[in-house]
């Protein structure tokens, strides 16, 4: 007989590995310079590899946590798990470089003007807000696996362990 314990552990898992609502498509392309100008990302870099795409603020405390457990992620999966941060405007040169130090980041940060944001949030016409920080999981097909934003039932997944079970899960 099952216990309700084990029912409960069930389901929260089953929802921990279910899609976020902009997922199960294949991420769109992007090409997009660090603050200096010296380098473009582009998607087509990252084929063959898992890929984390968080979109940030610098000035926001739960994207300081992400990015925290985004360089735990680095450290842990090495080369198996390429790990890119996202911002826009008014987040600059500047801003990133403080931001970088204080908090140690060695994630590379890239620079949105904004399209490439709309493309993987699905922005929609009189939607002009977009809620940071959202985490973005790729497989090694270049596919949306996975997305978080930032709430109460993600909170596993920013923190860490819920996002290596999903690493795990795609690297299997």
């Amino acid at each position: 007989m099952i216990s309700r314990i084990s029912c409960l552990t069930a389901v929260l898992a089953c929802s921990l590995f279910a899609s976020g609502e902009l997922s199960n498509r294949r991420a769109p392309g992007f090409a997009l310079p660090d603050p200096e100008y010296t380098r473009f990302y582009d998607l087509q870099d990252y084929r063959g590899k898992v890929l984390l795409i968080e979109i940030m603020s610098t000035n926001c405390p739960h994207c300081r946590l992400l990015s925290t457990t985004l360089e735990t992620v680095k450290e842990k999966y090495k080369d198996k798990v390429e790990v890119l941060s996202v911002v826009l405007p008014p987040d600059n040169q500047d801003t990133i470089a403080k931001y970088k130090s204080v908090n140690k980041i060695t994630v590379p940060i890239v620079c949105d003007q904004g399209q490439m944001t709309i493309s993987y949030m699905n922005a929609r016409p009189g939607q002009g807000h977009i809620d940071v920080p959202h985490l973005f999981v790729i497989d090694q097909h270049g596919m949306i696996r996975n997305d978080f934003g930032y709430k109460e039932d993600a909170r596993a997944v920013f923190e860490g362990p819920g996002l290596f079970v999903e690493i795990d899960k795609l690297l299997k």
